[in-house]
Formats: C-alpha cells, structure tokens, sequence
C-alpha cells in the first residue's frame, strides 16, 4: 500500500516531467549551442510552484519539503541539467538565503516575487582567488552611515547577468579573522552594481555564469541578512542544503543517460542480437543501475534529516559526493555504450557527459566533501 507521501511524490513527479518534457525538451540543443538563459521559462517554473518549493506558503512558496524538492529537480535534470541547475540555485541559495536568515520584514519583501518566478535570484561567495578558501574573499563592505559600501566582484555565478537581485557575502572584517564576514541581499540597478562577462562553459551552458562586479555599492542596512560577521556560517548551513540540490541534480543526469543508454542498448543490434545481451554491455548497465539507486537512498536519507531540522552536514556531503561521482561515471559508460554515435549531438549522452562534470565541482568540490566527511568521522 502506497503512503501519502509515495502518491504525492509521484503526481509531483508526473508534472514537473510532462512540463519538462513539453517546454524543455524541444529547446534543448538552441538553448546548449547558443548558451541562452531561457528567463521566461522560469516564470513558467514560478507559475508551476517550482520557484520557491521549500518556502512556506505565507511567504507565496509551495510549502513543500526536500523530498519533493529533490523530486522535482531528478525529473527537470532528467531533461536538461542545465535548467535543473539553475533552478537548484534560485531555490536553495539565494531564495531560501533569505528565508533561512532574512527577518519578517525581508522575508515578505523578497520572498513572494523569487518564489513567484517573478524576480530570478542569485547568489555570491566564490570569487577569481578563492573558491574554497572563501574566508579569506576580498569583497568588502564598509560602514558609511546609514549604509554600507561594497566593493569587489564575485566570480562563477549563476544568474549573474539576468538576475534580478543577489545575495553577497562579503568581508566585514580582517581577513583570517573569525567572523569576518556578512551577507546583503542586492538588486540590480543599485548604482555600482553590474556583471561582467558570460563564461563559455563545457556543459550547462543553458545556465548562466557570469560575474557580479561592485564599484563602491551604496546598501542600506536594512538590506543586511543577520548579524555583522555572521555571513560565513549563514553560508556554510546554506551550502549544506545546497549539497543536496547538487545531488539530486546528479541523480537526474545519471538517471537521463542511463535511461538512454539502456534503451539504445535494446534497439542496437551487432552480430544479430541486441548489444544488451552481451555481458560487458549488460555489467555496466547494472553497475549504472546499481549507483543509481545508491545515489538516491544517500539523498533521500539527507533530505529526511533536513526536513526534521536534524544535523545532516555529513550525510549532505557523502549524498553530494557519491552522487556526483557516479553520475560523472554513469554518464561517461552511456556515452560508450553508444559508441560513436555517443559522441555526436544528434544524441543525448554526449549532453549529459559535458553536463556531468560540474557536479563533482559545484558547491564544494569533491575533494571538499572528502575534507568535510574526514573531519567529522573522526570527531
């Protein structure tokens, strides 16, 4: 007998796949060879209530939990990863940024627009020297006033051109010190406040990257998130939420190439029989299988915790790095399955192979995960 959570993971499942695949799959490879941000179809995402999916309905959010969360973004990547990872970003960094650490005020001031799809949110830590070593960021706001002055550029950021506002850390204080930084939420037109140029990505490319640039930024302080210096830790607890976004984005790159590769395994034929009846083509179809369901059973169990408000830094990052592993190697097994047809656009594990390497290195490299899951199995 199915619970109620089974029935609802499924009819959320069904819808976010037949958007997917009406509105998506059609623009797949314009979106790819162009590296178009299709902004109006995260309106639509808004208008479906994939926009703001774990933000409470008071604040115009879905109310859902990270099961539907990781659902939704499973099916969507399934499709196009590139539309998966953006809409990982808008839900789980900047959104629920605010959500998480935003006051009454700034929660209801922001948060029904971002979870509307109405406004497309970014988010800022990484810039050009330091992407794990973000203690030591050289983007600094100053108190001037009433306000605050920030200057600097962030680097590698998702929805930096075509965003509507951002959540920045930035450095408060000396670098090295503890507590040294603090978050602000910016909009676009702020005077100072630009992009720099689009990157030209191996994969993903229907995701903008871009930079954000500050030239003496004039922000309220009414636009500060939390306390002066709190800005790191808010990022480190976001960052474990965003673990699981990257997970389940790895979940549905695995699932779409394996999916593509077992069926092409049936319908091509060498030697008079279907190539998934030979046994190097049928073992890697079931290690694939095999990964995948790991992958999932990692993440649902991390998404379990965080909906309980459990600590779930650990399981977050082995979820992040198991799954984003796999689908590198899931991806790569789909694309020789194919041979060389693999290889060639006309197909679409050559996709999900460029796509896949993000993955390992999004939100926290793999090697971080490690660094992170060493430090606390031995505590």
């Amino acid at each position: 007998m199915k619970s109620e959570l089974q029935e609802s993971l499924e009819m959320i499942a069904q819808t976010a796949k037949d958007f997917a695949e009406k509105e998506i799959r059609p623009n797949i490879m314009d979106w790819d060879e162009s590296q178009t941000f299709p902004k109006e179809l995260f309106h639509q995402l808004g208008e479906m209530g994939f926009m703001g999916i774990v933000i409470p309905e008071q604040y115009g959010g879905s109310g859902l939990g990270y099961q539907e969360y990781i659902t939704i973004l499973d099916e969507i990547s399934q499709v196009d990863p590139s539309i998966g990872l953006s809409l990982a970003a808008h839900n789980s960094l900047c959104t629920n940024h605010i959500y998480e650490f935003g006051s009454e005020e700034q929660r209801h001031k922001w948060l029904p627009q971002l979870a509307s799809g109405k406004t497309i949110g970014a988010w800022g830590l990484t810039e050009h020297n330091t992407g794990s070593d973000s203690g030591g960021m050289s983007t600094t706001a100053v108190k001037d006033g009433d306000d605050w002055l920030i200057s600097g550029a962030k680097n590698f950021i998702t929805h930096a051109i075509s965003g509507d506002l951002a959540v920045v850390m930035t450095r408060t204080g000396e670098i090295g010190a503890k507590d040294n930084s603090t978050a602000f939420v910016l909009e676009k037109g702020m005077p100072g406040f630009s992009s720099g140029k689009k990157e030209n990505k191996l994969g993903m490319r229907a995701s903008e990257t871009a930079e954000l640039i500050f030239d003496s930024v004039r922000v309220p302080d009414s636009h500060r998130l939390g306390e002066v210096g709190a800005g790191f830790k808010q990022a480190m607890k976001i960052l474990d939420g965003g673990r699981i976004s990257i997970a389940a984005l790895s979940l549905g790159i695995a699932r779409g190439a394996y999916k593509a590769a077992l069926n092409y395994s049936l319908e091509r034929r060498q030697f008079g029989k279907a190539i998934n009846e030979f046994q190097a083509v049928n073992f890697m179809l079931a290690d694939m299988a095999t990964e995948i369901e790991a992958s999932e059973l990692l993440i649902r169990n991390a998404a379990t915790l965080k909906n309980s408000k459990q600590k779930m830094t650990k399981q977050g990052a082995m979820a992040k790095l198991y799954a984003s592993e796999a689908c590198v190697r899931i991806s790569n097994n789909a694309v020789q399955i194919f041979g060389g047809y693999g290889y060639t656009k006309d197909f679409p594990v050559e996709k999900f192979f460029r796509d896949s390497k993000l993955c390992t290195i999004g939100e926290g490299t793999s090697e971080i995960q490690r660094l992170v899951i060493g430090r606390l199995i031995s505590q």
